[in-house]
């Protein structure tokens, strides 16, 4: 069995019906360990680790940023950006944070509503005295609602704001089920923005620090079956850049 923790409304990562792509990695994976995928669903907030993976409920997280320190990570096994997302016909298309039309934007970004804790997007337009332009929308969002997290790029399709900045793989997802407004993203150049902030990030799996035994399955297997999951990763419109730093 490998007894994964994992949120049961957060596409396009997982949800309870096993439709995002850490459900199908998931899949991957276990089908090459032998073994049957098994999870503990709770939403993933604040705490996450401590009340799912460290109080012994599950075994594995398969999202978590690379060398994250509540965990012991296994090898990376994919790199991606934040993203603007703008509609297609728009005419103007941010590429660099220091795009002097920003200044005259409506920017959708995700935030956490704790001050310390947010995304880069909301310290980088900080940094850049762009407070008044922001419109936040919290990553948690609605959790009534289906997908809570994709509002910040519905935003763009209907007109709330001109542009986003989100985390690659959500921007890409649902910037293809845009049905209001066709929608493109595009990659915020640069992995950091000279001010401390960086946008690009290494993601691997997450196991109890002192698990070596499973963390060391989960590298032959991500290994083993890297093609496989990358193809999964590009279906869901995931933006891939390549592992090891490179741009």
């Amino acid at each position: 069995m490998l007894r994964v923790c994992a949120d049961p409304n957060n596409l396009p990562f997982s949800n309870d019906r096993e439709q995002g792509f850490e459900n199908a990695i998931a899949r991957i994976v276990a089908g090459e360990l032998n073994r049957r995928v098994e999870y503990h669903w709770q939403p993933q907030r604040r705490g996450f680790v401590r009340t799912t993976l460290n109080a012994g409920w599950c075994d594995v997280v398969v999202g978590v940023p690379a060398h994250y320190e509540l965990v012991a990570t296994t090898r990376p096994y994919y790199r991606s950006t934040y993203v603007f997302v703008s509609r297609r016909g728009a005419g103007t298309r941010p590429t660099s944070l220091d795009d002097p039309r920003l200044r005259t934007m409506r920017i959708g970004v995700e935030m956490t509503g704790e001050d310390g804790d947010n995304p880069p997007a909301v310290q980088a337009l900080a940094s850049r005295h762009l407070v008044d332009n922001m419109r936040g929308y919290l990553v948690y969002g609605d959790y009534s609602m289906p997908d809570p997290p994709r509002r910040v790029i519905d935003a763009v399709a209907n007109g709330e704001v001109e542009t986003s900045i989100a985390w690659g793989p959500l921007a890409g997802y649902f910037a293809r089920q845009s049905s209001a407004e066709p929608l493109v993203i595009t990659p915020v150049r640069s992995e950091a923005d000279g001010r401390g902030v960086t946008f690009t990030f290494d993601i691997a799996m997450g196991v109890r620090r002192r698990d070596e035994t499973l963390r060391t399955a989960l590298d032959s297997a991500l290994l083993r079956r890297a093609s496989e999951i990358r193809r999964v990763l590009r279906e869901f419109g995931v933006p891939l850049l390549p592992l090891g730093g490179a741009s």
